[in-house]
């Protein structure tokens, strides 16, 4: 299709398409490639700047909850005001039992008040709740706003903010309506993690834990090596985490970021914590705990095949023990109903059509995927475990 400017209002376009012969199939083609920045930064000031050069001249929408606004909303919102730019701003209340589709539909009923158009920008400034429910309403309105994450919590970081998976929660399963849709841009400025708490750090280290153990055993010793920095929140430490994970993730989403496939890698220990978290009402356990967990059944299913060495399976809880992660349920701060869990992880078999799916590490950077694991060898793993399953 040839394109001629004419001028700044008038584009000349011209098409001459031949009809095919009727009866004859007709094939759609549509090819999408996304390439974003993810960036670490050390202060507000060098993340204002860095999302201005990401945005140019478009307006802003900033999303944010209550506790993320107290600390750090209005002096984003300040920042970008002394450069020029006035953001519309809404804040959500804190806390993943918040992440529903009635807080997604006032998000997008805000946004049909403000002066947002489709070449604007929605930035989100928070955890992973602000984070992926934000993401959303972004590719749901107009059918697409570009957005950026600002993720303030550890695992935002080297998680949540990276990756265009997003949606909201459904009392039937975690995460069971949303989309795909990449972001601009991901800024993970390091200095909004001194006012997360050490639980929080630990909850983001068992993703980084997860990214170590299925793809990169130089990830492992530098977590391994700096565990003890990490929680202490030196600066250094959290960078080299932040960016490792950053990078790790977009080499593993570059190969397949629309989960086409089945057999991801990424889900290690998610086929429990997804469960865990919907039948516990997503408001005792953060993400990261209920991962760690997930991870330490699927090591234990792993060790009683005799995929894992006993060693390697002793450093791996070791690991999460030492940050102080739960590898049991009585270390979880909430009771689990082995039961409940059960049927809780056979109703998300049944809706992503297949069997159970459990990632199973064989070694550092080494895994297989098992779809005939057997409803008897979960039960055992779970027994193993700490749950009366």
């Amino acid at each position: 299709m040839p394109v001629e400017l004419l001028s700044r209002d008038l584009v000349h376009t011209t098409d001459a398409i031949a009809l095919p012969p009727t009866g004859v199939e007709v094939i759609a083609r549509a090819e999408r490639r996304d390439a974003y920045p993810i960036v670490v930064t050390r202060s507000p000031e060098e993340t204002i700047e860095r999302l201005l050069h990401v945005v140019g001249d478009a307006k802003l929408a900033l999303i944010t909850d209550e506790t993320v606004g107290e600390l750090y909303g209005r002096l984003v919102s300040a920042a970008l005001q002394k450069a020029g730019v006035e953001p519309e701003v809404a804040t959500i209340p804190a806390g993943e039992h918040h992440k529903t589709l009635r807080q997604a539909f006032e998000l997008l009923d805000w946004l049909t008040g403000t002066e947002i158009g489709r070449r604007d920008v929605i930035v989100n400034l928070g955890g992973g709740v602000v984070i992926d429910m934000g993401g959303w309403v972004a590719s749901s309105y107009m059918r697409g706003v570009p957005y950026v994450n600002l993720p303030t919590t550890l695992i935002g970081q080297v998680d949540a903010g990276i990756g265009g998976k997003l949606a909201v929660n459904h009392t039937v399963a975690k995460n069971l309506i949303g989309a795909f849709s990449q972001p601009r841009a991901v800024i993970s400025d390091i200095s909004f993690l001194r006012t997360i708490g050490t639980r929080q750090l630990r909850a983001g280290l068992a993703e980084s834990i997860k990214k170590a153990i299925i793809a990169s055993p130089a990830y492992w010793r530098l977590i391994d090596e700096s565990a003890g920095a990490i929680l202490a929140g030196d600066d250094a430490a959290l960078e080299a985490l932040v960016h490792g994970a950053g990078a790790i993730k977009a080499e593993l989403i570059e190969r397949d970021p629309y989960e086409a496939d089945p057999r991801r890698t990424l889900g290690f220990g998610h086929a429990i914590a997804h469960p865990v978290e919907t039948i516990t009402g997503y408001n005792e356990l953060l993400h990261g705990e209920a991962v760690a967990f997930g991870m330490a059944v699927e090591s234990q299913l792993a060790a009683a095949r005799g995929l894992l060495s006993a060693d390697r399976f002793d450093q791996i809880l070791g690991l999460l023990r030492r940050i102080g992660l739960p590898t049991t349920a009585l270390e979880l701060p909430a009771e689990i109903d082995g039961e409940r869990l059960l049927r809780a992880t056979e109703r998300i078999r049944l809706i992503r059509g297949g069997g159970y799916r459990f990632v199973l590490p064989l070694d550092l950077g080494e895994t297989v995927i098992a779809d005939d694991v057997t409803p008897e060898e979960l039960r055992a793993a779970l027994r193993t475990c700490g749950v009366d399953a």
